[in-house]
């Protein structure tokens, strides 16, 4: 049952996050430290959104300006001793990016930009004969990106290395396949070196953002024989985050940062894994951001979500071969393209998949 839960929460938690509010790539789980034995495992995502608006008035489209992407996760995790454990994890926990197309007539068509994130994250375990383990590390954080707005601005730069904590709790009741655990990750600030460019003409400049705090709630229980019911909630303090470079602050006409979010964001999955024999299981989670309804920022004109994934794994004694699908509705928003001009973002939608390979010594 426990190998079942991998199956079911871990694989779709790989795609539940791709398409979340804020930047967020990752769940940041902490799921590898409750394996058993020495554990290693490999995973791949794909994200394609498929993000449109309309310039109002006017009518102008902005075509698709959302690439797709990949991300990468790595886990490693071992016994010490008896009560305690470690777990090294490496994931892309933020990224974004835009491509507005070139002559379409939108505001903001030619718009580029990209935020690449990387994660280590290290954890020790302690597990205590009640049945309740504590755990918590340290999380390396890197981040860098650039921003072009043609024809007068662009900005590019690298956050550099910074790091954060994690905090967690857990408690088992093996006999019934029952887990809950609450992980506390830290806000983590980086101050970005950079360089931004109006016209011809090129400026250093110096900024924060903050990666943000974020709480995550993780459970699941056995239902029924060989059948499991899992979920989470995820917290993220959103409002914290931006980019906002100070030449581009300065700028007339952008009463915006060039990234900001005006809520906080809360992810909730709720799903159902089913062992069909010793090697095969599969799943299937529902999953649900609410809509802010506020106005969101040209680089990421959604507004909450509703998905849907279905998981597939096979095993042996020594490995884990886990995939997933997901098909989510994107909420619709809108933006300020100009003083006197809005974006309307409708209709909206994301396709995602991931795989994971798990190896157990």
């Amino acid at each position: 049952m426990k190998t079942l839960a991998v199956a079911g929460a871990a694989i779709l938690a790989s795609t539940t996050l791709a398409f979340a509010g804020g930047v967020e790539r990752s769940a940041q789980s902490v799921a590898v430290l409750f394996e058993e034995g020495t554990y290693a495992e490999l995973g791949f995502s794909f994200g394609d959104p498929n993000v449109s608006g309309t310039n109002s008035p006017g009518g102008a489209s902005s075509g698709d300006m959302t690439p797709s992407f990949t991300t990468t996760s790595l886990s490693y995790r071992r016994d010490l001793s008896d009560q305690l454990s470690f777990a090294l994890i490496f994931d892309n926990h933020v990224g974004a990016d835009a491509n507005y197309m070139s002559g379409t007539g939108y505001p903001f068509a030619g718009a580029t930009a990209t935020l690449d994130g990387r994660a280590l994250t290290a954890l020790l375990r302690y597990e205590f004969p009640t049945m309740v383990s504590v755990y918590g590390g340290v999380r390396v954080s890197q981040l860098e990106g650039d921003v072009a707005l043609p024809p007068i601005y662009s900005v590019t730069g690298d956050a550099g290395t910074e790091l954060g904590y994690v905090l967690g709790v857990a408690y088992e009741r093996p006999d019934i396949a029952l887990r809950v655990s609450l992980t506390y990750s830290s806000a983590i600030e980086h101050s970005w070196t950079a360089t931004e460019t109006v016209g011809l003409t090129t400026f250093p400049s110096t900024f924060d953002t903050t990666i943000p705090e974020s709480w995550h709630l993780e459970f699941q229980t056995g239902i029924a024989e060989d059948t499991l019911l899992f979920g989470s909630v995820r917290w993220v303090e959103w409002t914290d985050f931006q980019i906002n470079p100070p030449i581009y602050d300065g700028l007339p006409g952008t009463p915006d940062p060039l990234v900001v979010f005006r809520d906080d964001r809360t992810t909730y999955m709720l799903g159902v894994g089913r062992r069909f024999n010793e090697s095969w299981a599969g799943s299937v989670a529902f999953i649900h951001e609410p809509e802010t309804n506020s106005r969101s920022g040209n680089l990421g004109p959604t507004d909450g979500r509703n998905a849907i994934g279905l998981g597939l794994s096979w095993q042996n004694d020594q490995i884990e071969i886990s995939g997933g699908v997901q098909y989510s509705w994107l909420g619709g928003t809108f933006t300020n393209t100009s003083a006197a001009s809005t974006g309307l973002f409708t209709n909206n939608d994301a396709v995602g998949a991931g795989i994971r390979i798990g190896f157990r010594f």
